[in-house]
């Protein structure tokens, strides 16, 4: 993964599973055809002659047309932002990093982890990946990590939940 300025020097990185772009690029597809269709509405009731003054054709058309531009663009982009998650574990601590245009790394000391959670949707069962979920005293600081493969993710929340448990007693 490509160090950016915020990021702390000489860190190792872990990625999320490719899978997760293939997840990301599914619910994108359904959302845009969603957003496409509603926005198509008042185009197909006006071709029909069902709404014949209102909308102006200009606006008929130019609706779904904003509509695919948004829903292109943000394919586009979707797989610089998969590439942009990552987690690395150091000693006392768990950053994460995500974010193409506005980044953030944040740093989660294991004394202030309260629980950790995975979370696991249909679609990403049926790819083998979940979200691992980071909570703290503040939920300024709770952090996420989509797109781990199952094995990672109990492996992360066993180690993290540990690591937490330890340095809350203050060994």
């Amino acid at each position: 993964m490509r160090s950016e300025p915020i990021d702390p020097s000489g860190l190792e990185w872990s990625r999320v599973s490719p899978k997760y772009l293939r997840v990301r690029v599914l619910g994108w597809l359904l959302g845009s055809l969603i957003w496409l269709v509603i926005a198509s509405v008042p185009l197909v009731l006006r071709l029909t002659g069902v709404w014949e003054p209102f909308p102006p054709g200009w606006l008929a058309w130019s609706l779904p047309a904003l509509v695919l531009v948004i829903a292109l663009w943000r394919g586009v982009l979707l797989p610089r932002q998969v590439a942009a998650i990552g987690y690395a574990e150091r000693d006392d601590d768990l950053l994460v990093r995500q974010g193409v245009f506005f980044q953030r790394t944040m740093v989660v000391p294991y004394g202030r982890m309260q629980y950790v959670d995975i979370a696991v949707g249909p679609l990403q069962r049926a790819f083998g990946i979940c979200t691992l979920k980071l909570h703290t005293a503040s939920p300024a600081t709770n952090a996420l990590i989509p797109g781990l493969p199952t094995e990672e993710g109990t492996r992360l929340r066993e180690q993290l939940s540990a690591r937490g448990e330890s340095r809350l007693a203050g060994l």
